[in-house]
């Protein structure tokens, strides 16, 4: 294997660590108290710190005029991905385990076809094998994420984690309780906002063609975000105690969501979709769930259900049946005869547009 080869592979299991990590430390930050809506609101605040060097020194010559279109588009994009999502993510994670958090997120691929179909920058054909199967892998990934958020089952039986960290294990009452007994809310919420994150994958293909500038354009999103976001917390927590992050976890928590989750997994996804494709850094999504869950057992003594375990393999399977399907199309170019030659080009340049940005580099 050359260092070509090597070198991507290496950046993307730091990026599905990266995630990992942020799923940990968002959810021992808000088990101490932390409220949600206000680790969404630093997580902002520290992801546009992170991103305006990146925007001023890459593109501050290149990023083209900023028009009025342009901006109401990123204005959509950093309410739906950006503020929607991380809320409706982090009151998801505030209730339900970080396993199935990060489990129901890889519904993106599935949620995201629907609505790529509906507004025609995708195409279905039941006529060829790849069409077949991004309709199959859609199918499963549904239908996982549905087991998953309403079937339990035994407890898997893994043994004890030798892995002792004394701040987990204050928290360990709350962090272990697993699905069954808090409800559908947190499950619900995830699902939720997985579906308004396919919305900005939409938004964000005519985003991407009519602004090729992904750092400032994100730029510009975490901005508007950090506002909006702002405002909803202070609209539903007004004690100014909350906002401290003299607690170890919460600054922690706050720095590595906007910093690392943000900054750095957007530079080395944009470097490796660069060199191999958004198909390529999108099919190491499924390995996060892995890590997180080997984490969540190991550190924070997480119980891991038969239902979490099967949901998670059916959305797994589902997942790299639709990116089979669609890696088929792209090397063959199957489209349906009914699209003309300019639709076809159109489509081409949204391939990879909308995976300009990964996964929740904004969101």
């Amino acid at each position: 294997m050359t260092m070509s080869n090597v070198v991507p592979l290496i950046a993307m299991v730091i990026v599905q660590f990266s995630y990992a990590g942020m799923n940990i430390t968002s959810k021992l930050a808000i088990e101490s108290g932390m409220h949600p809506l206000v680790l969404v609101a630093y997580r902002q605040i520290f992801a546009t710190l992170s991103l305006a060097p990146f925007a001023y020194w890459l593109e501050r010559s290149t990023a083209p005029r900023m028009t009025m279109p342009i901006f109401l588009q990123i204005l959509l994009s950093s309410l739906t991905g950006v503020t929607a999502n991380q809320v409706l993510y982090f009151v998801g994670l505030k209730y339900t385990t970080a396993t199935i958090t990060c489990a129901l997120t890889n519904l993106l691929p599935a949620f995201t076809i629907i609505l790529a179909v509906l507004f025609r920058q995708e195409y279905l054909s039941f006529k060829t094998k790849a069409g077949i199967a991004k309709v199959l892998g859609t199918l499963l990934s549904v239908g996982g994420a549905l087991l998953l958020s309403f079937y339990n089952g035994k407890v898997l039986d893994l043994g004890e984690s030798k892995i002792h960290w004394g701040y987990a294990d204050k928290l360990n009452g709350t962090t272990s309780s697993g699905g069954g007994s808090i409800g559908l809310l947190g499950p619900l919420a995830v699902i939720a906002s997985t579906f308004v994150w396919a919305i900005w994958f939409v938004v964000q293909a005519n985003i991407s063609r009519n602004f090729p500038a992904p750092y400032t354009s994100s730029f510009y999103m975490c901005f508007l975000a950090s506002i909006q976001s702002v405002v909803i917390a202070v609209g539903f927590q007004h004690n100014l105690a909350a906002w401290s992050l003299h607690n170890t976890m919460r600054l922690t928590s706050a720095l590595y969501a906007g910093i690392i989750s943000t900054g750095l997994t957007y530079a080395l996804m944009s470097w490796t979709i660069e060199r191999k494709g958004a198909l390529y850094a999108s099919i190491f999504s499924p390995l996060v769930l892995v890590i997180t869950a080997v984490i969540s057992w190991a550190v924070l003594h997480e119980k891991l259900y038969m239902g979490t375990a099967i949901g998670s393999v059916v959305i797994v399977i589902g997942l790299y049946s639709a990116l089979w399907g669609k890696s088929k199309e792209i090397k063959s170019g199957t489209m349906q005869e009914t699209i003309t030659d300019d639709e076809k080009d159109d489509m081409n340049d949204l391939e990879l547009q909308p995976y300009n940005l990964p996964n929740h580099a904004c969101a």
